[in-house]
């Protein structure tokens, strides 16, 4: 299958009119982490040293990735002729970093760390697929379009050396349940409020918990029940329980309901 490039994008259709300023925040935040796939691919080939096929896969993973970020930051330049992300990324490059001395997975195993990684590409599919549809400018639209295809096919390539993987190593449905639960939590680190911050700098000092608190704010507002459902049916198909059962209908409306919660008190709160 023939993938997109920066040319594929109609930047000619940018209209400015269009541009919520709040989107705009979380986009260039966006950016940053998209950008740093290069970093996620040579962790990834760290862990599967010895296994030549999922490197390749892995090798071209971050290079779509890094795709991801610089569309996103050509469009955030393109709605702030302020910004400037190629200096957002390498402030954010410089403070956030992960471990790529180490050729052991710190999900505990290889099976544990597909896990992780399905995780991630089911959130940033639901999440490209709910921004897509808030979203006015067209040309924004049309990245996070590519960008929630590409998330739903990097998926699917996870999920293939996963299967591959547990053969070997009969690892139960609770442990990726655990290795899944872990990875959720993950969401309330350093990455996404460190992105934010790098790209939205003029907002003050970094700190945590305030600028976990202002994504959060901006980004679970685009999620609707059906964007949660899609998201976790992916979750259990990954975990080794039934995606269309009751328990992950009820999954689906306790995640849904806790994401709206959340989300109404942090803009009474204005987080």
């Amino acid at each position: 299958m023939k993938g997109w490039t920066l040319q594929d994008i109609p930047w000619d259709r940018f209209d400015r009119s269009r541009v919520d300023p709040e989107i705009l925040r979380v986009v260039k935040a966006a950016a940053m982490v998209e950008g740093n796939g290069g970093d996620y691919s040579t962790y990834l080939c760290n862990v599967f040293h010895d296994d030549p096929a999922f490197q390749q896969v892995a090798r071209a993973w971050g290079g779509e990735e890094i795709q991801h970020g610089a569309a996103l930051g050509r469009w955030a330049e393109l709605a702030d002729p302020g910004f400037d992300f190629a200096q957002a990324f390498r402030r954010f490059a410089d403070g956030f970093k992960i471990d790529l001395a180490t050729s052991r997975s710190v999900r505990g195993s290889r099976s544990g760390e597909l896990v992780a990684r399905c995780i991630v590409e089911t959130g940033t599919s639901s999440y490209y697929t709910a921004l897509m549809e808030a979203v006015d400018e067209p040309v924004l639209k049309e990245i996070c379009r590519n960008i929630a295809a590409d998330e739903l096919r990097h998926y699917k390539l996870f999920y293939t050396h996963l299967k591959r993987y547990l053969e070997q190593e009969k690892i139960g449905a609770w442990r990726r349940v655990l290795v899944a639960l872990g990875r959720l939590r993950e969401t309330e680190d350093d990455e996404l409020a460190y992105a934010y911050w790098s790209a939205n700098q003029d907002e003050g000092a970094y700190d945590r918990r305030r600028y976990s608190r202002a994504y959060a704010r901006r980004a679970y507002g685009f999620y609707k029940p059906r964007h949660v459902e899609r998201g976790i049916a992916m979750v259990m198909k990954a975990v080794g329980l039934e995606p269309q059962g009751r328990l992950s209908a009820i999954l689906s409306r306790w995640t849904y309901r806790f994401m709206h919660f959340r989300h109404q008190r942090l803009v009474r709160q204005g987080a």
